[in-house]
C-alpha cells in the first residue's frame, strides 16, 4: 500500500520548483535528491507516473522541490494538485502512530461521519492539510461539502475498525457554505 507524502502546490520561480504540502514527518529523508516518487494525478493531466527529485529545500518553512522531469515553470504549473506517493518498498518508514492520534488520508476517506448521539452527518471525502490545522472534508447527504477542523474537541473519536468518525461540530458549522 502506498501513502501520500506530499501534495504539489504552486510553482516557485522559473526553474520548475514547486511548493508542497508535506504529509510526512521526515521530509528531509523522503525528499532526498535522486529519490523517485510515484505520482497520483488527474487522468489525462500529462503528469509523469513518477518524478525524480533533483532539489529539495526548506524555504521559510515551506518545502520546495525540483524534479529532473520538469525543467521550467510551465511544466511546474501542470503539476499543481499532484500527490507524491511513497516509493516501492518505502512503506516501512510510515508506520501508523502508536498513540492512535494520527491517520493517513487514505484511512479516513470513506468513513461514515456520525454525531455523538449516533445520527448520520455524511461521509469523509478527504483531508485538507492546512498550515495551522487540518480539516476533515465531509460529503453531506444533500450534496454539499463541509469542512470540520480535525481537532479532538470536534472529532473526539476515529474508529477505523468500525468504519466511522464521531464528530461534535458546534451548532451551525455544517450549515455554513464552504
Amino acid at each position: 500500500m502506498t501513502h501520500v507524502v506530499a501534495r504539489i502546490g504552486k510553482p516557485h520561480g522559473i526553474k520548475g520548483e514547486v511548493t508542497v504540502q508535506v504529509h510526512t514527518d521526515d521530509p528531509a529523508g523522503r525528499f532526498a535528491v535522486g529519490t523517485v516518487l510515484p505520482t497520483k494525478a488527474a487522468a489525462g493531466s500529462g503528469v509523469p507516473r513518477a518524478l525524480t527529485i533533483s532539489s529539495a529545500r526548506d524555504h521559510n518553512g515551506v518545502w520546495l522541490l525540483g524534479f529532473e522531469e520538469i525543467p521550467d515553470r510551465t511544466g511546474a504549473e501542470g503539476l499543481r494538485g499532484t500527490r507524491l506517493l511513497t516509493p516501492e518498498g518505502g512503506e516501512e518508514l510510515l508506520e501508523p502512530d502508536e498513540g492512535g492520534d494520527a491517520w493517513y488520508e487514505e484511512q479516513l476517506v470513506g468513513l461514515a461521519a456520525v454525531r455523538v448521539d449516533g445520527s448520520a452527518v455524511g461521509t469523509v471525502s478527504g483531508l485538507d492539510i492546512g498550515p495551522g490545522q487540518d480539516r476533515l472534508v465531509l460529503a453531506l447527504p444533500d450534496g454539499r461539502t463541509a469542512y470540520l477542523p480535525f481537532v479532538t474537541a470536534l472529532v473526539p473519536e476515529v474508529d477505523l475498525a468500525g468504519g466511522r468518525v464521531v464528530v461534535a461540530p458546534p451548532e451551525g458549522l455544517l450549515e455554513l457554505d464552504a
